[in-house]
């Protein structure tokens, strides 16, 4: 009877199993309908974020490369030295990185799309209201703080977008993305040096801030995939109390544990020294010019080349980072250093022609970087915490983007030139290039397996459900069976 008894157990598990195997599909789908996005469509709708990632990065960086223009006529106007005058920029572009894991967070609360259009808003009004200064403290107020925090809830969730609709075709989404960061530094600083001299800079900082409003609409035009990821996990979370929910919801939100991440915490050290150096030469690269002895326009327009190589740069980056042919790491350290060494030979060009020669090869590289050091980052933590993951890392960097140009500024005024601020900005650069070096599997020639997943996904799982996975998986529950011949028993008792 004992015989007759396992065998009936292992046909009523055979056929569990089955069922198991049978309902499997549908709640593969029911899983499907709650994940947080989608997969990646490639393509479709998202040439449209693309556009909107063009037309910010544009009205963002674009923007701040330019502002330059603004330098010369601020140390006039306010009778301020060079240094005080470059915190304007760095507070900026540090209230843009400090803030980044903010609007992360927002994101992955309420979606890209809302957070975007309130960056848009708040980053036209700086300016607005930039206008209207009667000291150097008012700048620091609106278009440090108030615009600089409109560029952190605008940049991180529109970059994040464009990565969650690519895979195979990221970097060229994104290098073509960045390619309105080249564009306006083209356009903008012979536009800004006409509007200067039109408007004076007052009525130059008023148009600058009705072009910022643009942004709203590209934070309109960002369609999600699926609904937040904090918002999916909440509703999926039943069997925690209130209290470790809270807690879950804010390590989710800011990503609290990439913190503990080795990779990522050497790659966040490179790009703070990668933008203590990068930013450096559009704050003082028309000064300079200007400086050795050229004239306004002559100066505006270095940095309109430097803009045409810098789209050129990024697009092609993009293209040959997605053939395959070279690590994403690797392209990134050899454009780096070349950038490094770049910034360092722009003292030496004294002649106009050779100072137009290495601005091109600067704006290259410097293009040629830029959508790499973004795509690198679902590399090294993986696509479920890349969100969470540019928030941290922009806001670590600020701290480069904090002291690169008051350093400069202060060299400048040490030695009355601009020529240790551009050695200064090289080194910084080639330091970055080092530490990515250090990166795990950077030496390997083929890309690191996979991030594995996080813990918490694990925890959240029941013991049942993972036994079953575990079991059906292969479609294996019949073959762990015997063969019914195999098993030997008896009538008798």
């Amino acid at each position: 009877m004992g015989g007759v008894c396992f065998i009936q157990k292992a046909e009523e598990i055979n056929r569990e199993g089955k069922s198991a195997i049978m309902e499997k599909p549908q709640k593969t789908q029911e899983e499907q309908q709650s994940s947080p996005q989608m997969a990646a469509p490639d393509g479709g709708w998202g040439w449209v974020v693309v556009g909107s990632l063009f037309v910010s990065s544009a009205l963002v960086f674009g923007l701040i490369r330019s502002l330059g223009v603004f330098f010369v006529e601020f140390v006039q106007y306010f009778g301020e030295s060079a240094q005080a005058v470059s915190w304007i920029t760095s507070i900026g572009l540090a209230m843009q990185q400090l803030m980044s894991p903010v609007s992360a967070a927002a994101s992955n609360v309420y979606g890209a799309r809302p957070v975007v259009m309130m960056g848009g808003f708040l980053s036209g009004l700086g300016f607005i209201l930039a206008s209207q200064a009667t000291s150097l403290l008012h700048l620091y107020l609106t278009m440090g703080l108030i615009s600089g925090l409109g560029w952190a809830l605008i940049f991180t969730p529109t970059v994040a977008s464009v990565m969650q609709y690519f895979t195979l075709r990221r970097s060229l989404a994104m290098g073509l993305g960045f390619t309105g960061v080249g564009l306006a530094s083209f356009a903008f600083s012979p536009l800004f040096q006409y509007l200067v001299e039109a408007y004076a800079w007052r009525g130059a900082l008023l148009v600058l801030g009705g072009l910022s409003f643009n942004m709203i609409a590209c934070g309109a035009l960002i369609r999600p995939l699926g609904k937040p990821k904090v918002v999916v996990k909440a509703e999926n979370s039943t069997k925690l109390n209130k209290c470790s929910s809270l807690f879950s919801r804010i390590c989710e939100g800011f990503e609290l544990a990439l913190l503990s991440h080795r990779g990522f915490l050497t790659y966040s050290v490179a790009i703070t020294l990668f933008n203590a150096g990068y930013f450096i030469p559009y704050v003082h690269l028309v000064a300079h010019s200007r400086h050795i002895g050229f004239n306004e326009y002559q100066a505006a327009f270095v940095i309109s080349v430097t803009g045409v190589a810098d789209i050129v740069g990024r697009v092609a980056s993009g293209w040959f980072s997605d053939l395959g042919r070279m690590r994403m790491q690797h392209m990134l350290v050899v454009w780096t250093g070349l950038l490094g060494l770049s910034l360092m030979l722009i003292p030496v060009a004294v002649v106009y022609s050779g100072l137009l020669v290495v601005s091109v090869v600067y704006g290259f590289c410097a293009g040629a970087m830029t959508p790499l050091a973004f795509a690198v980052v679902p590399e090294i933590v993986g696509m479920e915490r890349m969100l969470g993951a540019l928030g941290l890392l922009q806001l670590i960097e600020s701290i480069g983007g904090l002291l690169g140009a008051p350093l400069s500024g202060w060299l400048k005024d040490y030695t009355g030139m601009y020529t240790l601020s551009f050695i200064a900005a090289g080194s910084f650069l080639v330091l970055g290039m080092l530490v990515t070096m250090t990166l795990p599997y950077f030496w390997s020639c083929t890309a690191p397996p996979p991030p594995s997943p996080s813990m918490k996904k694990s925890q959240d799982e029941s013991i049942e459900d993972g036994l079953l996975k575990q079991t059906l998986s292969s479609n294996s529950v019949p073959e762990i069976l015997c063969p019914l011949d195999d098993i030997p028993y008896s009538d008798k008792e």
